[in-house]
């Protein structure tokens, strides 16, 4: 508790950052066409007017599913492999996408790997194009709104050969408004490519509790001044490519002990401190023009004294978003699957006082015939009103029009090949990437390694899941990465809870070579990684500590010498620690969040802005 506090302190610094407006569209949509504007000017008369007569074609139930975006298993809209048929009737009472718009009119989809939807660049076109042929074969034709997480870093549906960035923590180690942009950008093109036309990022929540078990890398950092310009340059970056941008998790969840996944956090800040810390980059990213705003499942006393989670809360979504802080764009739940907004209420209830809230877009119920059911019951009695869904309806189709997905909702395999993973936008990712790297400790020069003098090097550590479309596992991703460099360098995978019997493989694996580079991840007081790294130290080779997702692990490596945070394990990073630690690039990130003192909490052990370099 008072290292948390003390990052508060530290980082309550100053008032929100106004962002300036989105930038300009980038040159050549993915069609062929230029994609839509970012869309800070307000819609036309003629554009209100047209929309409201799609609305008042609608029936009840058909304006109801337009307030949903759904999963649904399969990489085809119309023939899915079976056991994706199996999943969908499983869960959803119908075989493919293509049934689900049918059935249920729902207004957008979002992609998952799980839900085998993004397998390869191609293949995701064609599935956009299914959806979208689905939509306009439904009554009163719409397209739908596809959506997916591609936060880059930690969090991203959608792999190689499409390309890779740093992910937000990254970034905000290397401090570069540019970098950010470019990265949303470059994104934000090849999503556009593949028929994708929002992205449920950047994070805007700030970072400042060590602990959080949810957010952490996926923060730009603990500074919500720095945070709020990150935010702002990617929704710039993003939209100036024709993807809608959707800054998350609102009212922030940076300050939280709890996953909202499989919990109800509770987040205890006061006005003020919400004021300073939570609310810069929201307000940075309303200013830069977003379309839409995802809610947390998170309960905020100091705002609401019924305690509703935020996603069900009227205070929190109409009162401050909407009135306080002028937000007039599409608001989106957090999935509505995962436990911290299903505890209180349950499934039937929880979109009904969603949308009461304040919330537009219902995501990813777990039943959507519950869901839906309710929703229609809701407005049919007349507790939800029907001006309030056509309102709400409104916005999601201004959204869909300012994103041209009224003009031109298809894709072509052309445009994929034109832009996804195309060899100039990897170069630029290992350019942002190389700037990203950050030298916590280098004591007595250990760093860069020299090919004379540790010319074989082994490299051990956790083998953690590799990322959606990463090559992995990382300790193969880092030592090929030094053998392209000019090392003999070998992999031992010792995993997140290594046994003695593996530390000892590891001893004497480096017996035999000249230095270690051990890949550390998330290490705690009790982590057995810090007996592998005693042992390491004990033989007196070089030994190079990698932070491969939060960068706080050095704080419980007593005897380090060297230690460096690349703030994820994908490809793109690795290579770039890989580049630091040969000397062939120098490190160049700073710490965008403090780094505490494990025996002493409250101390700062290495502060924001802490980067060393050769």
């Amino acid at each position: 508790m008072h290292s948390r506090r003390t990052v508060l302190t530290t980082a309550a610094a100053a008032a929100a950052v106004c962002a300036t407006g989105a930038a300009a569209p980038a040159a050549g949509a993915a069609s062929g066409h230029q994609p839509a504007s970012p869309g800070t000017e307000p819609p036309t008369p003629a554009t209100r007017a047209r929309l409201h007569r799609l609305i008042s074609r609608m029936s009840p139930e058909e304006k109801v599913g337009q307030l949903f975006v759904m999963r649904v298993y399969g990489h085809s809209a119309t023939d899915p492999d079976p056991a994706d048929v199996a999943a969908n009737q499983k869960e959803i009472g119908v075989a493919n996408a293509a049934e689900l718009i049918a059935e249920y009119h729902v207004g957008g989809i979002i992609y998952f790997g799980w839900a085998h939807n993004t397998r390869e660049p191609h293949q995701i076109a064609d599935l956009s194009n299914g959806i979208q042929r689905a939509g306009a074969a439904q009554r009163v034709p719409v397209p739908l709104l596809i959506s997916t997480d591609q936060e880059h870093g930690i969090v991203a549906r959608i792999g190689a050969p499409a390309t890779l960035f740093p992910g937000a923590m990254a970034l905000g180690a290397a401090g570069s408004r540019d970098d950010a942009r470019t990265a949303a950008r470059i994104a934000g093109q090849e999503l556009y490519a593949m028929g994708i036309r929002q992205d449920y990022a950047p994070d805007a929540d700030v970072n400042v509790n060590a602990a959080n078990p949810v957010i952490g890398v996926r923060s730009f950092g603990a500074d919500p001044q720095a945070v709020a310009q990150m935010v702002a340059a990617e929704v710039q970056g993003y939209q100036g490519a024709g993807v809608a941008a959707c800054a998350k998790h609102f009212p922030g969840h940076g300050d939280t002990d709890t996953d909202s996944h499989v919990g109800l956090p509770y987040i205890h800040h006061t006005a003020e401190q919400w004021e300073q810390l939570d609310a810069p980059p929201f307000r940075a990213a309303i200013a830069a023009g977003i379309d839409s705003i995802m809610t947390a499942h998170i309960v905020v006393p100091a705002f609401d004294a019924g305690e509703d989670p935020a996603t069900l809360s009227r205070p929190i979504l109409t009162g401050i978003l909407r009135e306080r802080l002028g937000y007039e764009g599409v608001v989106v739940t957090d999935s509505l699957g995962m436990e911290g907004v299903r505890v209180k209420y349950g499934d039937a209830r929880a979109p009904v006082l969603a949308l009461k809230a304040g919330v537009d877009q219902l995501l990813n119920p777990p039943d959507i015939s519950v869901a839906h059911a309710a929703v229609l019951k809701a407005l049919r009695e007349g507790e939800l009103a029907e001006r309030d869904i056509n309102n709400k309806l409104l916005r999601i189709l201004l959204l869909k029009d300012r994103r041209g997905l009224f003009t031109d909702p298809y894709t072509t395999h052309q445009a994929v090949d034109r832009v996804v993973g195309v060899r100039r936008h990897l170069e630029t990712a290992d350019r942002i990437a190389d700037r990203t790297t950050t030298l916590l400790r280098n004591d007595g020069g250990v760093l860069p390694l020299s090919r004379r003098r540790e010319r074989t090097v082994l490299v051990v550590g956790v083998d953690a899941a590799a990322p959606t479309g990463t090559g992995g596992p990382p300790t193969t991703v880092l030592a090929n990465a030094l053998g392209e460099l000019g090392f003999t360098a070998t992999a031992l995978s010792t995993g997140l809870t290594p046994t003695q019997t593996l530390i000892d493989q590891a001893v004497t694996a480096l017996r035999e070579r000249d230095a270690v580079v051990v890949a550390t991840y998330n290490v705690t007081a009790d982590s057995p990684q810090r007996q592998l790294v005693t042992a390491l130290l004990d033989t007196g080779k070089p030994v190079v500590q990698l932070a491969v997702r939060n960068p706080y692990d050095l704080a419980h490596l007593e005897g380090v010498k060297a230690g460096l945070a690349s703030y994820s394990w994908t490809d793109v990073e690795l290579r770039a620690a890989a580049r630091v630690i040969a000397g062939r690039r120098k490190p160049a990130g700073h710490l965008p969040v403090p780094v505490m003192r494990a025996d002493a909490p409250g101390t700062v052990l290495y502060p924001i802005g802490h980067g060393l370099t050769y």
